[in-house]
């Protein structure tokens, strides 16, 4: 996998330092509010995994599988293969993303949430790659670990095809290695 890599973009270090400090702030923010932390599967499970662990306030864990990409491309059309299971009126709910890119899954995912009545709802996403926004896609992220170039990104749950999650650190993929 390691040879697929073209550069390093964010250490293992770099990543955990971030999720630290992300995890101090909306400790802060979720102290006292019983909040339902959201996250999208399957890319989220390693940032998901490390960020709950950071956040030292009770709060509940759900998740949801929202699929738009086939290879390197979203295909735009959203699937929701598996949605939250707690009831969330009322509820104050942050959802945790992986990568904002293209927008449309992010912008679904909001939207199909919204509709469930929740007190407040946002988002703290590990990497935002704001190049790559589709045209009338507004939402902003409320939390931000690192604002990425417009490059293919695998690792740390990022895949291509299903492989190369497992990888500690966020990698800029070779092109050769999906073409």
């Amino acid at each position: 996998m390691e040879k697929d890599i073209q550069e390093i973009l964010l250490t293992e270090e770099q990543i955990q330092r971030r999720i630290q400090e992300l995890g101090e702030e909306l400790t802060r923010e979720y102290a006292g509010k019983n909040p339902v932390i959201v996250g999208v599967l399957k890319g989220v499970v390693v940032f998901y995994a490390d960020m709950i662990r950071q956040i030292k306030t009770p709060c509940q864990m759900d998740f949801m599988w929202i699929s738009s990409y086939q290879g390197t491309d979203s295909t735009g059309k959203m699937v929701v293969k598996r949605d939250v299971s707690a009831n969330i009126q009322g509820r104050h709910v942050l959802i945790l993303e992986d990568i904002y890119d293209t927008g449309s899954s992010l912008d679904f995912t909001y939207r199909h949430l919204l509709e469930k009545k929740p007190a407040s709802l946002k988002i703290c996403t590990l990497l935002d790659k704001p190049e790559r926004r589709r045209p009338g896609i507004t939402l902003k992220p409320d939390y931000v670990g690192f604002t990425i170039p417009n490059a293919f990104v695998v690792g740390y749950g990022l895949d291509y095809n299903e492989y190369y999650r497992n990888l500690p650190y966020v990698g800029i993929l070779k092109p050769e290695a999906y073409m």
